[in-house]
């Protein structure tokens, strides 16, 4: 008999499950290479790589949480013949030579929207690329980050610890290199099988105009009001208060820039919101706050007080207002209030959408863009027109839609302009809608 510790025995004539080996480790199959930081290894790189075969793996590492801008602070690259460079872009202008040499060349990246903008700015741009992770949302992968990838389409385990480091550490510590190293190392053998897992699923061509458009669209401008998305804004009382936020937030924002160091490490938002509920008039008041804390809350004290001057003596009529100015749709919570007729719509294309997505295993806003359905929804053409789905069709190509996205959702979102579904909470005000059959 067992002790009582012991697992209960299975019933005769059974046997235990077998516990799944865990996935063999990713290593380097070429070991680590050197870090190219000199002009001569530079022109090493680029002549081999020039000089490779196949598409290119591309991965670049950025210091997000620890630096203002966005730059590239280390580019990794792996091609068939010329295996697997690590080249830091700081000591060099720009990484011009290699984006020529590799221009015509097929790109692979995991994610690529996150790296092409720090690639761009190094004079990196691909003229065709293949996305291992928007491949994988369009083949209904229910977890699509790339060391899931390559365990459950590969079978091979990858490390991830390095993930949130600080790369504009120099130097880089061998651990962090190897690490970088791994993430292009599987990419050209991931490509491949996903290539073939979308033939396999009919969604070749639905790939290929999406790759095309990540090669093709224009990067979108900065954000208005960016202080808007300060953390813990809502406790701010009143429009005065929502001045001395923005008027922080900005004095924050210009000193993070100046010192590339992200601006939360300035002072944290929470800082912000306490010192513009509190509205101090001097620098020692300020600084006795309880909530007024961080490593620039002293060392730019000065700048903070003006701030708070600027925002206590501005006029009522530039007060900012309690909600922001929306360019196109207002905001779906706000759409019953303003257009009722307009929320059920939405609604009803949002669940035909949502099925629709299902049926296809993909998810709902690799189908459509969601900002896509919001306008053509609030501002739909008329449902008597003679082609609905035609202008459905051509308000989307213009918004930017792909032709396979098109093609798909045309005739649901049609449907859901001649023939709305009222939520619950609209039933009290929508009258029902004709029977587009009758």
């Amino acid at each position: 008999m067992g002790s009582p510790a012991d697992p209960p025995s299975p019933p005769e004539g059974t046997h235990p499950p077998e516990e799944s080996a865990p996935a063999p480790l990713l290593v380097l199959r070429d070991g680590l290479p050197p870090v190219v930081d000199t002009e001569e290894a530079l022109a090493r790189t680029v002549a081999a790589f020039a000089a490779g075969t196949g598409p290119l793996a591309v991965d670049a590492e950025r210091a997000s949480g620890y630096r203002y801008s966005s730059r590239a602070y280390l580019v990794q690259l792996r091609r068939e013949g010329a295996g697997t460079a690590l080249v830091d872009p700081i000591p060099f202008g720009g990484l011009e030579a290699l984006g020529e040499a590799l221009g015509d060349v097929e790109w692979i990246l995991h994610a690529a929207t996150q790296d092409l903008p720090c690639l761009a700015e190094l004079g990196m741009r691909p003229a065709s690329l293949f996305d291992t992770e928007l491949a994988g949302r369009l083949l209904g992968h229910p977890r699509v980050g790339l060391a899931t990838l390559v365990e459950s389409v590969l079978g091979r385990s990858m490390r991830k610890e390095h993930s949130a480091v600080d790369w504009s550490t120099r130097p880089l510590p061998t651990p962090w290199l190897e690490y970088a190293a791994l993430d292009v190392e599987p990419l050209v053998e991931l490509r491949a099988a996903l290539v073939r897992e979308l033939e396999a699923a009919g969604k070749t061509e639905w790939a290929r105009q999406e790759f095309e458009h990540l090669v093709t669209m224009v990067p979108a401008g900065p954000k208005q009001d960016r202080w808007r998305r300060t953390s813990g804004m809502h406790r701010a009382r009143g429009r005065r208060a929502l001045a001395a936020v923005r008027e922080l937030w900005q004095a924050r924002d210009a000193i993070a820039e100046r010192r590339d160091v992200t601006p939360g490490r300035v002072i944290p938002d929470s800082a912000i919101v306490e010192a513009a509920n509190a509205m101090p008039q001097d620098r020692r008041t300020l600084i006795s706050l309880r909530g007024f804390r961080g490593r620039g809350a002293e060392r730019y004290a000065a700048q903070w007080v003006e701030a708070l001057r600027i925002a206590r003596t501005m006029p009522e009529e530039d007060l900012p207002p309690v909600a922001a100015r929306y360019v196109g749709p207002p905001p779906p919570r706000a759409w019953a209030d303003r257009d009722p007729v307009a929320a059920a719509r939405l609604a009803r294309a949002r669940q035909d959408l949502g099925r629709l997505a299902e049926e296809l295993r993909l998810p709902v806003e690799n189908l459509l863009t969601p900002d896509h359905v919001r306008r053509l929804m609030w501002e739909p053409p008329s449902p008597d027109a003679d082609d609905l789905a035609g202008e459905v069709a051509a308000r989307l190509a213009a918004l930017g839609s792909r032709p396979w996205q098109v093609a798909l959702t045309r005739d649901p979102l049609a449907r859901a302009i001649v023939d709305p579904a009222p939520t619950e909470a609209d039933l009290e005000t929508l009258e029902e809608p004709p029977d587009p059959e009758g």
